[in-house]
């Protein structure tokens, strides 16, 4: 009977331990994403719901794109930045948005059609937002107050690092093959 016991104990014993590990890997898991990913925004293609949570653990550019800007050709470069490097873990994230010279007067399916007819753009893009003033959407105001700088205009880069970490910005004219920027994206890759 003791030993009947025992073996019970021990056998509720190791179920608590493992339910215990669990329930602390699920905290990990719920908490391990960084703040400034911790929003929701919906895809451009279909207006899913998308939590950028998804991107945790990820070297991530944050762009804010046009599709009627001297920049425009820019999706090309960012596209073949996300291809070259997504496999290592970067992750470019496309914000259109219409706060610089009416340049992105579209909804939100003429933007997709747009980018991915004219740059063949597969990098996870998400719909029409502001990205400054009183209606910045709450990723693009956690970029500002982190680095201390707004967007100046279309094609404005942010980049974070895979603890979450907001390591630079870069204005519209840096290309997505600036030497710097390419530096930087491999630095934080390599960490």
């Amino acid at each position: 009977m003791r030993r009947l016991f025992r073996i019970l104990t021990i056998a509720t014993l190791g179920f608590i331990a493992n339910t215990a590990s669990t329930l602390n890997a699920f905290a990990e898991d719920t908490t391990s994403c960084p703040a400034v990913l911790n929003h929701k925004f919906k895809r451009l293609q279909d207006e899913s719901a998308q939590d950028l949570c998804q991107y945790s653990g990820k070297v991530t550019l944050v762009v804010n794109t046009a599709s009627y800007c001297g920049f425009t050709s820019q999706y090309e470069g960012l596209e073949a930045l996300h291809a070259k490097y997504n496999p290592k873990g970067l992750v470019v994230l496309g914000f259109p948005s219409n706060d610089f010279g009416q340049q992105e007067p579209g909804n939100d399916k003429q933007i997709a059609d747009f980018c991915f007819n004219t740059y063949g753009v597969k990098f996870p893009m998400f719909t029409k937002t502001s990205v400054k003033g009183k209606d910045v959407n709450p990723l693009h105001a956690q970029l500002i107050q982190a680095t201390g700088t707004t967007p100046k205009w279309n094609f404005y880069k942010y980049l974070i690092d895979r603890k979450g970490n907001v390591v630079a910005a870069y204005s519209s004219v840096t290309t997505p093959d600036d030497k710097k920027l390419v530096a930087d994206i491999e630095k934080a890759l390599a960490q």
